[in-house]
């Protein structure tokens, strides 16, 4: 590479970390007390709300392992997993959960899911069993953001992959720890922009270097099918090859958000109605630009089908099939793209440790382990925990990348799966249904995290278990997420009715009564 090429693809790193960590300290005013460092002090607008979901949603995982492995699965078909992103997980959520979400946690007092679970169902037993899930399975996620970046680094600077960990975390902490969740929506915005025009950028570079889009499908259409050497075109075809896992894979990664502790956290911050109705435009188009995007470009994979993106026994690796694509780009380009990677990254990163230093902190050791915690001492804490779970992440990735152990990886794969099953219906019924008991959800629970734990353990030969179709992680996650939508109203129904008194006073906060402009509201005739 070239000594000119070198500096600016630096030079243009250097100005995106700096501007990270001045906005950092340029927050820290918001960060003084509790409600502030978690919430923002529950005066987000829509811009920011809406970023900060859609970037917590698509990390270094969206963009170079799944769009290159369900790109090169399902080819131009995998676009539907990004479609599905947008008009499920991003606009769906928003119309069903964000108002709901918004107005009872601020009724109820809660900051966090755990604490929700609590006073919403007067269970502190449902408080502690969330907490544990969400730190059990919150670490391996979070060790999974670093995937992708070793080779992309790589392939630009040459440099090892734990130093880019490291760097990566760092900064992470920085800007999370000094500015809190401000901060974080903030820097989430700005990393949101870049994602949006890398990729349309990328996209353009890459199926250029094809012959442009319609050569690219007349490619793509010559490639036949590698498990029967027949049907020659199904990778650029409607549903692909394999349609039931291609369902599978856009009901985990759509509908598992609704279940997500640091998606649904997004909607406790925001600041009014209107942030809610423009939130949910912006965090769609976000997400059907940048998703879509992603999965459309990993549908053209097998035309980067060489030597560079299987290992010395042959076998395929899927995080350098994206690279592959990448490693002919422009200087600039590979620069946008690294950037790009990083900012998806760190700002789903830093959504993941303040929700789990908040929640270990406010759900676990408050009151418990820790008897007299003011608030000085609870920020003290959560910042403290922020660097202990990043530190675990770090550490966790760089084995994973040094000596391929198997259980990490697999236990990254269990963990969406896992939290999304076991707090989605419980949630949404949470909000929705009077009748919800707390027994309905400690099955819900229960089955999802047992599930997803057998499910990997299968799938690493400790159990002689073959689960068929489900044996996939993302098979297992969705179906944990539809059994939970039936297992907590059938559980409900049987259990002895909550206090209706406690419940109605509860669900009052969706009966209060407001004034509002016409421009929000419609009368039938002017007063």
């Amino acid at each position: 590479m070239a000594l000119g090429d070198l500096i600016l693809m630096i030079g243009m790193l250097v100005v995106f970390v700096g501007v990270m960590i001045f906005v950092g300290f340029y927050c820290r005013k918001h960060s003084t007390d509790v409600n502030g460092f978690v919430l923002g002090g529950r005066s987000v607008g829509p811009w920011l709300t809406a970023f900060a979901y859609g970037t917590s949603y698509f990390s270094a995982v969206i963009f170079v392992g799944y769009a290159g492995q369900f790109g090169w699965k399902f080819g131009i078909a995998s676009t539907w997993v990004g479609i599905g992103n947008a008009l499920i997980g991003s606009l769906l959520a928003w119309v069903i959960l964000g108002r709901r979400t918004r107005i009872m946690t601020q009724h109820l007092s809660s900051a966090t899911m755990p604490d929700f679970f609590d006073k919403r169902f007067s269970a502190l037993s449902l408080k502690i069993a969330a907490s544990i899930i969400i730190f059990i399975f919150m670490i391996p996620y979070t060790a999974s953001l670093y995937n992708g970046l070793s080779r992309l680094f790589g392939m630009a600077f040459q440099i090892d992959y734990s130093i880019c960990v490291i760097a990566m975390a760092v900064l992470t902490a920085i800007y999370v720890i000094v500015g809190g969740y401000m901060a974080t929506a903030v820097n989430d915005f700005i990393q949101g922009l870049i994602m949006l025009v890398g990729i349309v950028a990328v996209i353009a570079a890459v199926l250029g270097s094809q012959g442009g889009f319609m050569e690219s499908l007349k490619k793509l259409s010559a490639v036949q099918d590698p498990a029967t050497g027949e049907f020659p075109g199904v990778f650029n075809s409607f549903f692909g090859p394999d349609p039931l896992s291609l369902l599978g894979v856009v009901l985990l990664t759509s509908l598992g958000t609704w279940g997500l502790p640091q998606m649904v956290g997004k909607f406790y911050a925001i600041k009014s109605e209107g942030a809610i109705h423009k939130g949910t435009i912006i965090s769609t188009f976000f997400a059907m630009v940048v998703a879509g995007g992603c999965y459309f470009l990993g549908g053209f994979g097998r035309l980067f089908d060489n030597a560079n993106i299987y290992n010395a026994e042959g076998k395929l690796i899927y995080d350098a099939i994206i690279p592959e694509m990448l490693s002919g780009l422009a200087p600039f380009l590979i620069a946008v793209v690294i950037i790009l990677v990083l900012s998806a990254s760190m700002s789903t990163l830093s959504s993941l440790v303040l929700t789990s230093s908040s929640t270990v902190t406010l759900d676990l050791l408050k009151g418990r382990v820790v008897k007299d915690m003011d608030e000085k001492k609870q920020l003290l804490i959560m910042r403290a925990l922020i660097v202990v779970f990043i530190v675990i992440s770090a550490a966790l990735a760089i084995v994973q990348a040094k000596s391929s152990v198997a259980f990490i990886a697999q236990a990254m794969g269990v963990s969406w799966g896992a939290m999304a099953g076991a707090f989605l219906a419980p949630f949404l019924y949470g909000l929705y249904w009077k009748r919800t008991t707390k027994n309905g959800c400690w099955a819900s629970m229960l089955f999802s995290s047992i599930f997803m734990i057998i499910d990997m353990l299968a799938n690493l030969k400790v159990l002689n278990l073959s689960l068929g179709f489900l044996q996939s992680p993302i098979n297992a996650g969705a179906f944990c997420m539809i059994a939970g939508l039936i297992i907590v109203p059938l559980v409900s129904l049987i259990s002895r009715a909550p206090d209706k008194a406690a419940v109605d006073a509860i669900f009052s906060c969706y009966e209060r009564k407001v004034t509002v402009t016409a421009k929000d509201s419609i009368e039938t005739e002017e007063q």
